[in-house]
């Protein structure tokens, strides 16, 4: 049986001796290679074409999203799983975005390092528990957001169109042959449907639905 080739990147040198040791003390599983940042590990990679990269986040010369974006570009067959410190929400979808196959925190490295590196060896993607309840949470929202939209009548969906595209009340009452009143009574309850608090959100939430993408 093949063992599955894993390139390590972290900054530290004392990280990288006990992941070694850790991944070498399985039958399957073989290190190949080892780079101190970003820069180097895209060399390493394209030089050494591994199957699994266990990538650090904060790192010197270039950060691992970066190179992981370039890296999965150049070889999209190599599958990254990064490595950091952080829980946070804010962290984990830039991994994602970035081409990442899995998130695992370094808290949970003797326990779970291991099952991630052969779950995305295998095309799977690998989230640690609270990473996956972030996800659906995330999910849930979209849905609910995606759920409000439908609830607007097409008249709102018009008003809603006219307004982020920055004309006034004034000025759509115009467009649509309605009043100015009528048209802030539409404004007041597609903020409510959509639970939008500013104008800049009704914008926001425009662009990010792609309703204005027929005007751009």
């Amino acid at each position: 049986m093949s063992k599955i080739r894993v390139l390590l990147v972290d900054d530290h040198m004392v990280v990288r001796v006990g992941l070694k040791a850790l991944i070498n003390s399985e039958p399957d599983l073989a290190v190949i290679g080892e780079a101190e940042n970003g820069l180097a590990a895209i060399e390493q990679a394209q030089n050494l074409r591994p199957d699994v990269i266990v990538m650090d986040i904060s790192m010197p010369e270039m950060d691992g999203l970066e190179a992981t974006r370039r890296i999965r570009t150049a070889l999209p067959e190599c599958h990254i799983l990064i490595l950091t410190v952080h829980a946070q929400e804010r962290y984990l979808f830039p991994v994602l975005k970035a081409g990442g196959a899995g998130y695992i925190l370094k808290s949970t490295v003797d326990t779970e390092l291991l099952d991630a590196i052969r779950t995305v060896a295998q095309g799977g993607a690998f989230l640690y528990p609270s990473a996956t309840r972030m996800l659906l949470e995330d999910y849930l929202n979209q849905m609910s957001e995606q759920d409000a939209y439908e609830q607007l009548s097409e008249r709102e969906r018009e008003v809603l169109k006219l307004l982020a595209l920055g004309h006034t009340a004034a000025e759509a009452a115009d467009l649509l042959s309605l009043s100015p009143k009528t048209i802030e009574t539409y404004r007041t309850r597609i903020m409510q449907k959509l639970n939008l608090h500013s104008r800049s959100d009704l914008v926001q939430y425009a662009l990010a639905r792609g309703l204005l993408s027929e005007y751009t």
